[in-house]
């Protein structure tokens, strides 16, 4: 028996749960960072229009990159369901629903493939494939964040998740609103390319630093013995 006061050894269940969740983060920074990569090469490679053109631009069908942007998109979406994964027990339950419904939408995002320029409304004709892509990128982008807020306040979480998680969704709810009225006042340009690869910039960096900070917990969530 473990001394009064002190937590008792954790079982082999636990222990392995713990293990599996470590690697759960472990696979997620993985996915995570090559997904970055993937999607970066495929938009700089690109012949899209710059900032002032979407990041999804470079899916679009027929592109010499396309095939590598959407794996990049599909490894991004797994890596939001490995850090549900990895999450330590007792989080609540949004969280990982939260972060599995986003990586449905991103999925769904880069398997539907806008067309040309992938135009928008009110100031473009869209078609249905680019309202379906628009909705879910939209859609995986409020699931992440939604997602970041239930972290921040979710004391199991640890104090380094719920840390990151609190910045990250102070940082993203302003760009988020502020990408949302100037695609209603303005539409496509510039202002909208630089703020929409700053909120993609910011969750890779989330998802990095959150599936490491996972990866690296080596705290064995223990029952603590009883008196």
């Amino acid at each position: 028996m473990a001394e009064p006061g002190r937590p008792a050894a954790p079982t082999v269940p636990r222990a392995r749960g713990d293990i599996a969740r470590r690697a759960a983060g472990s696979a997620a920074a993985g996915c995570t960072l090559a997904g970055a990569v993937a999607v970066t090469l495929a938009v700089v490679a690109g012949p899209g229009p710059g900032l002032t053109g979407y990041v999804s631009e470079a899916g679009i069908a027929g592109s010499a990159h396309a095939t590598t942007y959407r794996i990049g998109i599909l490894a991004l979406a797994g890596a939001l369901l490995l850090i549900g994964a990895a999450l330590p027990p007792g989080v609540w339950a949004a969280a990982p629903a939260l972060l599995a419904t986003g990586a449905v939408f991103t999925a769904v995002s880069g398997t539907v493939t806008c067309s040309d320029g992938c135009p928008l409304p009110p100031f473009e004709r869209a078609t249905t494939a680019d309202l379906v892509h628009g909705s879910a990128s939209i859609a995986a982008t409020a699931s992440m964040v939604f997602a970041m807020i239930t972290l921040a306040v979710s004391g199991p979480a640890g104090p380094t998740v719920r840390r990151l998680a609190g910045v990250a969704a102070a940082l993203a709810l302003p760009l988020c609103a502020a990408v949302g009225l100037t695609m209603l006042v303005i539409g496509r340009g510039s202002l909208v390319g630089v703020l929409e690869r700053l909120i993609l910039a910011l969750a890779v960096l989330w998802g990095l630093s959150t599936a490491t900070a996972l990866a690296l917990c080596k705290e064995p969530h223990a029952f603590r013995s009883f008196r």
